[in-house]
C-alpha cells in the first residue's frame, strides 16, 4: 500500500493538488497511510477524525436533521461531510469516509461492512457506496483506506 501512497503523493505534487481527509469508520487510518509516507507534508493539508454524530455536526457542520432522517453511514451524510470538509480545508482534493466496521451495529438496511466513502475536486462530488463483506473490523477499515486512495489516485 505504500507504493501507491507515493505515487499519489507524487501525482499531488506534480499537478500542485492539496488533500485532506474526514473520517470515521477507519478512525485516522487513512491520514496514518498518508502520513506514513516521507514528503506526504507538502501535499496533505489535514485529516480529521469525526467519530461521533456530535462531531460531525459541530466540525464538518453536518445537520442533525440529515443524521436523524439517514443516520451517520449513509450517501447523504457523506455528501454533507466532504462538503464541510471542503470548507474548512481549503484543499483542492476532499474525501470523507464513514461507515459500520463492525463486529456490531449493523442492520439489515445497514449491515456491517457497509461503508460511504466520498471525493470531491471542484465543484465534482462523488459518493460512493462498498459493502465489505465477510471482513472483520480491522480488514473492512483497511479496505476503506484502499479504496479511499484508488479514489484519491483516480482524481488526480
Amino acid at each position: 500500500m505504500i507504493k501507491n501512497v507515493k505515487k499519489i503523493i507524487n501525482l499531488l505534487k506534480n499537478k500542485k493538488l492539496t488533500l485532506s481527509v474526514a473520517e470515521s469508520c477507519t478512525g485516522g487510518m487513512l491520514s496514518q497511510t498518508i502520513t506514513s509516507v516521507s514528503g506526504a507534508s507538502k501535499v496533505f493539508k489535514f485529516g480529521i477524525t469525526t467519530y461521533s454524530n456530535q462531531s460531525k455536526i459541530r466540525y464538518l457542520k453536518v445537520s442533525s436533521k440529515l443524521i436523524r432522517k439517514f443516520g451517520a453511514v449513509s450517501e447523504q451524510c457523506c455528501h454533507s461531510m466532504i462538503c464541510g470538509l471542503s470548507k474548512i480545508s481549503k484543499a483542492k482534493i476532499n474525501v470523507a469516509v464513514t461507515g459500520i466496521a463492525g463486529p456490531s451495529g449493523g442492520s439489515k438496511l445497514k449491515p456491517v461492512g457497509l461503508v460511504y466513502i466520498g471525493i470531491k475536486k471542484g465543484n465534482k462530488i462523488s459518493v460512493n457506496k462498498y459493502l465489505f463483506k465477510n471482513q472483520d473490523r480491522k480488514k473492512i477499515r483497511v479496505s476503506s483506506v484502499k479504496k479511499s486512495l484508488e479514489l484519491i489516485k483516480g482524481f488526480t
